[in-house]
């Protein structure tokens, strides 16, 4: 059946091509071929002489498997047929002559394992020459994936990648030569990069170079070499000069999240004709703990007594102890009296305290299980149980202005007509607590924009044009406890982790990853870059969208169709994403690539922002760091950008803000931190408002073609 089905694709043509088959000369004597020869039941492909017209069409509507178009050689017919020797001798009788055997049946296998061994061969040997010359060939080629070079502070730097077809060598070693105009030349070392056990390229950091680069060159230790290519300029695009007395530098300090909520106040009583202020519709926990306290000492042994409630609604300074009971043949018994929790500990017939911490535990969680509950100190299990206490229970808060009850997240909504009649464009920040600089890049952006629509004609236009959705601080509770408590804090506050999990000595690792909580290409999907470990830093929660957090940001985005475009602002590194942000470990396979048209949309889009944030004062996001997430970062199992581009069709990107700097007196790069000196944290939101303008105008443009 599928023989004739292959067939049936190309009788046509043959059928056309009869005429052309029919010799217009005398035929010329065929040589004598070969003797070819087959057993009744092997099956190989033979080159056949067939007797004339008439046999070709008697092939072609018996369904003959032809393995390529008939052709006319010195007036013969020659045609490639995968037949069984019982086939070939029905053939022959019929007047058909076998001239050659292409291929039999078991080459294909024997063919495919000697290459393998010739491949390791030229990799072992590096080198191979050319039959009857002294030219050789290298067992590799190297193609150029970026080349480009950019100035800034004065310094020219150079960035490469180049991959290799002998990707699983892990020992060859690639050298990148330059060359600029004025004629100087040099040279560096690239490194392997392997993402999820896969070969991906070899790259540097940008290399300084002394002038504008013309030529580079890749060589392998293998022997192969890349063909001369010119460097292409990066980013290659600059946003339109910032008018006479615009206005910007609206930011002085690092803002809490109680901060941003004054501030956004502010801004929707100065701007009312251009602010509506949206309250998001899933509350967060607020900046509450339950109250904890160790009941004895975790070094020898204790028992961990945690609240059921949260701290601040009547559990702190709840206070718990152990008590010898003074006589022999106690049971083991518990009382609650003015928010004092005793436990009266058994003894046996000599008045000896026997209570272990076990059943101490078990007795505090099941007598008052509406108030505490109680799990052994990790180390602690068996161990008798001491006499211990008073303690006092405590959420371990410093934050003592922080509100605690539940959060209401806000996003201002910015624009001349809000009534989904334009396209529209949110961008949202703080997902991750500790990224103190990505809030003041989000409202000095709202706030030019406000501030410049009555005395700059372009910003008034792009508040026609455009529809703007700004989240200043995504996870306010992870936020203040980053600001109050623990400054490294990535999560929300939301403690999923269970029995000893729960001891005080893992409070700063509790909490769910806002940026891992949502549903495409998730841990829960089988996707890369996320943890089931309750404290692990990026915990991707117990379900997808399990957080308010996360529910908010999409819900947003669900109620505004109008929104086309995306970002999320993220600290530190210096980077510019869009999606796939996730792949499966095994064979590294990431989310749907967008289409070839959207992925020249992003890059396009890309190098015009990324130009934007340069023209402030100079910072270039490399062109190695700007790309898919999955290509540049890593994983990121179940993140927003992935939702809200696959799921609603949005345009998403990700800011990585806070690039390396150059120091030119080291010679090195630099990281700045999540939480940078205040001076780099402004120009961070400086240059960084100024690519949020950017997009608009992306946006803008792109609802206009």
């Amino acid at each position: 059946m599928s023989t004739r089905r292959s067939w049936t694709a190309t009788a046509a043509t043959v059928v056309l091509l009869a005429a052309s088959l029919t010799p217009a000369a005398p035929a010329a004597a065929a040589p004598t071929p070969a003797q070819v020869t087959l057993a009744d039941t092997e099956t190989a492909l033979v080159r056949v002489q067939l007797r004339d017209q008439t046999q070709l069409d008697q092939l072609l509507a018996e369904g003959a498997d032809l393995a390529n178009r008939p052709r006319v050689r010195d007036g013969r017919i020659l045609v490639d047929l995968v037949l069984t020797g019982r086939q070939l001798t029905d053939l022959t009788a019929r007047g058909a002559t076998a001239v050659q055997v292409v291929q039999r049946a078991g080459d294909g296998t024997r063919r495919y394992a000697d290459s393998v061994r010739a491949a390791q061969d030229r990799t072992r040997a590096g080198l191979r020459s050319t039959t009857g010359g002294d030219r050789t060939l290298a067992v590799d080629t190297l193609q150029f994936l970026q080349a480009y070079w950019w100035t800034t502070g004065g310094q020219t730097f150079l960035q490469t990648q180049v991959a290799t077809t002998a990707a699983a060598d892990p020992d060859v070693e690639i050298t990148v030569s330059w060359r600029t105009a004025d004629g100087a030349t040099g040279s560096y070392p690239l490194y392997r990069f392997e993402d999820a056990g896969e070969y991906q390229y070899h790259v540097a950091l940008p290399q300084p170079v002394p002038g504008r680069p013309v030529s580079v060159t890749a060589t392998s230790s293998l022997g192969g070499q890349s063909r001369p290519i010119s460097p292409a300029v990066w980013p290659g695009a600059t946003p339109p000069p910032q008018p006479s007395g615009y206005q910007q530098d609206f930011i002085d300090a690092y803002l809490t999240p109680v901060d941003v909520q004054a501030r956004i106040r502010r801004l929707a009583r100065q701007y009312g004709n251009l602010v509506d202020v949206i309250d998001l519709p899933n509350p967060t926990q607020g900046y509450r703990r339950t109250a904890v306290a160790y009941l004895g000492d975790p070094a020898a042994a204790a028992v961990v007594v945690e609240s059921v409630r949260f701290g601040d609604q009547g559990m702190n300074g709840v206070q718990v102890r152990t008590v010898d009971p003074g006589r022999p043949d106690r049971r083991l018994t518990a009382s609650y009296r003015d928010r004092v929790l005793t436990v009266s500990l058994a003894t046996d017939g000599a008045g000896k305290v026997v209570s272990t911490t076990d059943e101490v535990a078990a007795l505090i969680s099941a007598r008052f299980p509406q108030r505490v509950q109680a799990v052994v100190e990790d180390g602690s299990a068996g161990l008798p149980m001491p006499i211990a206490g008073p303690v006092r229970l405590d959420d371990g808060l410093a934050g003592a202005e922080v509100p605690t009850r539940p959060w209401t997240v806000q996003a201002l909504r910015i624009g001349a007509h809000r009534d989904g009649s334009r396209i529209g464009v949110l961008a949202y920040s703080q997902e991750h607590a500790r990224e103190w600089a990505t809030p003041l890049v989000t409202l000095e952006f709202a706030e030019r924009l406000l501030a410049n629509y009555a005395t700059d004609a372009e910003t008034r236009e792009l508040l026609e044009q455009v529809d703007v959705f700004v989240i200043p601080t995504v996870n306010p509770d992870g936020a203040n406890y980053s600001f109050h408590d623990y400054t490294f804090q990535r999560k929300n506050l939301v403690n999923h982790c269970t029995g000893t999990q729960r001891d005080p000595r893992y409070r700063n690792s509790w909490g769910v990853d806002i940026n891992r909580n949502y549903t495409v290409g998730s841990l829960f999907d089988g996707y890369v870059g996320a943890s089931a470990n309750c404290l692990s830093g990026n915990f991707a929660g117990p379900a997808e969208l399990s957080e308010a957090e996360s529910r908010n940001v999409i819900d947003l985005a669900r109620a505004h169709s109008n929104i086309r475009f995306a970002m999320n602002v993220h600290s530190y590194g210096g980077y510019f994403m869009w999606p796939p942000g996730a792949y499966r470990a095994e064979g590294r396979i990431t989310l749907p690539r967008p289409s070839i048209d959207e992925s020249a949309m992003f890059l396009a889009s890309a190098r015009r922002i990324v130009g934007a944030i340069a023209s402030d004062r100079g910072t270039v996001t490399w062109p190695s760091q700007t790309g898919p997430v999955a290509d540049v970062l890593y994983s990121a199992a179940g993140n927003s950008a992935d939702q809200l581009y696959y799921e609603l069709g949005i345009f998403a990107w990700d800011f990585e803000v806070g690039n390396d700097r150059w120091n030119a007196a080291t010679g090195e790069w630099e990281g700045v931190g999540f939480q940078p000196p205040f001076d780099e944290a402004h120009a961070e939101s400086q240059e960084y408002a100024t690519g949020l303008v950017e997009l608009l105008r992306v946006a803008r443009d792109h609802a206009a073609s």
